[in-house]
């Protein structure tokens, strides 16, 4: 990874890529988002403060567990003007992130645990199975995006939703 030295303040964004990692057109593409900002030189040309690096990192991170840009911009937001992210800041904002990490590792782990199920069941149906359509209790009686009524109980002894011990038993609806 290419060493800048501590005297420069500023940043290409070739210099920004090398060291961040991102490619040049992330670095365009987050600065357009307003997720990171730069200054224009007399000649146009960006100028990004050393604080960009920790904040496209932040990014990057918040990126790799799936967390939509739109929220990562809110997140960034809280923080003053050209202040870089600090652990604090990470913990504290990564807080808000838990309980929609926590819902798609339970919904991953559920796929993970149906998927043979479902490849032996031979149903295929992006209709009616509980897998890729799952919890859809009005899908029999109208169209358009899925409705739920109210969640589907799970028995504690398995785990699984009644849909879903159908499906393993093959007898999808």
């Amino acid at each position: 990874m290419p060493q800048i030295p501590e005297k420069i303040h500023e940043l290409t964004v070739g210099q920004l890529a090398a060291r961040s990692g991102a490619a040049v057109s992330a670095l365009h593409f987050y600065e357009s988002k307003g997720l990171i900002s730069s200054r224009r030189t007399t000649g146009n040309q960006r100028r990004y403060s050393r604080d960009a690096l920790r904040r496209v990192a932040f990014i990057r991170a918040a990126q790799r567990v799936g967390i939509p840009l739109a929220t990562i911009r809110d997140a960034l937001s809280e923080l003053p003007e050209e202040r870089t992210p600090t652990r604090e800041d990470w913990a504290r904002l990564s807080e808000a992130w838990r309980s929609e990490l926590d819902e798609r590792i339970k919904q991953l782990n559920r796929l993970r645990d149906h998927l043979t199920d479902c490849i032996g069941c031979g149903c295929l149906s992006l209709d009616t199975c509980v897998l890729s359509n799952p919890d859809d209790v009005f899908g029999d009686r109208l169209t358009g995006s899925r409705l739920l009524a109210e969640p589907v109980a799970v028995r504690p002894e398995d785990g699984r939703s009644e849909p879903e011990r159908q499906h393993a038993a093959g007898k999808c609806r």
